[in-house]
C-alpha cells in the first residue's frame, strides 16, 4: 500500500501538570503536537505508512522532533531543517465549568517562512496516494498558504486524495487574509473534507444552524450542510463531521456523522466521555482513524465513521497529542467492548 502525506507545523506543546493553571507551579510538561503531525502518527499507529512534510530547526529542539516522530514510525525524510524557531504553545486542562486554554507562541516559525518551491512535491508524492492538510497550515503564513495551494495542485495532477480539516482557528489568521478569502480556493481540491459548521461558515461562507451553541445537536441539519458542501465543490466525495457535546471539560458526549456523495448518510454511535483525560488532539484522531478506515474497509462507510469515532474517542483517555493505540484497540471498542475492564 501506499503512504499517507501530510503537511503542517510541529511545536513544543508545554503544560502544567495535572490540572492546574498555567505557572501555577513551576513544573511544566513538554511534549510534541500539531494537527497533521498528530494525524500521521494516528495512520501510522493502525499499520499504515506514513509520511510528515514540515519545516523544523536545526537545533536540539528540531531534532528531538524529528526523533519523536521516528519514534512512532513516521518517514521524516522530507522534513527541512532550517535556521528558524520551533513554534509553541501552551495549554491548561480544564476541569468541570473551567474550559481548557490554548496560548499560541508561533509567530515566524520555521514552517511559517516556507514557501512555493521549497519542497521537491514530485518527490515526496511519488508513493503517496494520499495527501492530508487542515486549515490551520495556510492560516500561518501567505507564503506558506501559497506552497499549501502548490502541493495541492500537484495531488490532483498525480490523481492523489485530498483530505482537509477545515480547521477554523481565529487567532492564527493574522497574516492579512481571512479565511473565507483564501479557504474557498483550497476546497477547490478537497475530496474528503472534515468539518464542522462553524468551520464551514468562517472558511466557506456557508450558514446553517445547527443547535450546537445550545449545547444539543440535531444531526438532521448535518444532512442539509453536507448537501450545500457539496452542491458548492463538485470535487468533494465525502463530508465528516465530530459532533461533540460538551457537557462539562470534564464530561463530553462524543459521536459524528459521515455523508458520501450518492451514497448516503452515516451516523455512529455516541459515547458518554466521563473524566476527560485530554481533549487536545480529538479532532486530530478522528481525521487520522478516518483515512485510516477510508483506506482499509472497502467502502464500508458504517464502519469508517464508527472506527473515526472510537478512535478519537478512545484519544480522550491519554495525555498528549498523539494517538497511542492500536487499530485492535479500536476495533474492540467498536464491537462492544468499551466498559473499561481489565484485560488479563
Amino acid at each position: 500500500m501506499k503512504k499517507v502525506v501530510t503537511f503542517g507545523e510541529l511545536m513544543l506543546r508545554i503544560t502544567p501538570p495535572g490540572r492546574e493553571m498555567i505557572l501555577q507551579t513551576p513544573n511544566m510538561v513538554c511534549t510534541f503536537g500539531g494537527a497533521e503531525a498528530n494525524v500521521a502518527v494516528a495512520v501510522s499507529q493502525y499499520g499504515d505508512e506514513a509520511r510528515y512534510v514540515t519545516a523544523l530547526p536545526a537545533n536540539d529542539l528540531g531534532r528531538a522532533a524529528v526523533a519523536e516522530l521516528r519514534r512512532f514510525g513516521i518517514d521524516t525524510s522530507a522534513i527541512k531543517m532550517t535556521n528558524k524557531r520551533l513554534g509553541l504553545y501552551f495549554t491548561e486542562t480544564g476541569s468541570n465549568m473551567r474550559p481548557s486554554k490554548v496560548i499560541y507562541d508561533r509567530d515566524d516559525s520555521a514552517i511559517a517562512a516556507v514557501k512555493p518551491g521549497d519542497f521537491d512535491w514530485d518527490t515526496i508524492l511519488a508513493d503517496a496516494d494520499w495527501f492530508h492538510v487542515t486549515g490551520i497550515t495556510p492560516a500561518l503564513s501567505e507564503s506558506l498558504c501559497d506552497a499549501t495551494l502548490e502541493a495541492l495542485k500537484k495531488c490532483k495532477e498525480k490523481g492523489i486524495t485530498v483530505s482537509c480539516d477545515l480547521n477554523y482557528r481565529k487567532k492564527l489568521w493574522k497574516w492579512g487574509k481571512e479565511p473565507i478569502e483564501v479557504m474557498p480556493e483550497i476546497a477547490k481540491y478537497i475530496d474528503v473534507m472534515i468539518a464542522n459548521e462553524e468551520d464551514c461558515q468562517k472558511c466557506l461562507g456557508i450558514e446553517l444552524e445547527t443547535g450546537v451553541d445550545s449545547g444539543k445537536l440535531d444531526t438532521d441539519m448535518y444532512k442539509e450542510l453536507a448537501k450545500i458542501v457539496m452542491d458548492k465543490y463538485p470535487n468533494v466525495k465525502a463530508l465528516a463531521v465530530s459532533l461533540r457535546e460538551s457537557i462539562s471539560a470534564d464530561h463530553n458526549n462524543w459521536s459524528g456523522v459521515l455523508a458520501i456523495r450518492d451514497g448516503g448518510f452515516y451516523q455512529s454511535r455516541k459515547y458518554s466521555i466521563t473524566n476527560i483525560v485530554d481533549r487536545i488532539g480529538g479532532g486530530d484522531s478522528f481525521g487520522g482513524s478516518l483515512i485510516y478506515g477510508f483506506r482499509n474497509f472497502d467502502n464500508d462507510y458504517q464502519k469508517i465513521i464508527e472506527y473515526a469515532i472510537g478512535g478519537s474517542a478512545l484519544k480522550h483517555t491519554t495525555y498528549g497529542d498523539y494517538v497511542r493505540f492500536t487499530k485492535e484497540d479500536v476495533l474492540n471498542l467498536i464491537a462492544g467492548s468499551g466498559n473499561g475492564r481489565i484485560q488479563r
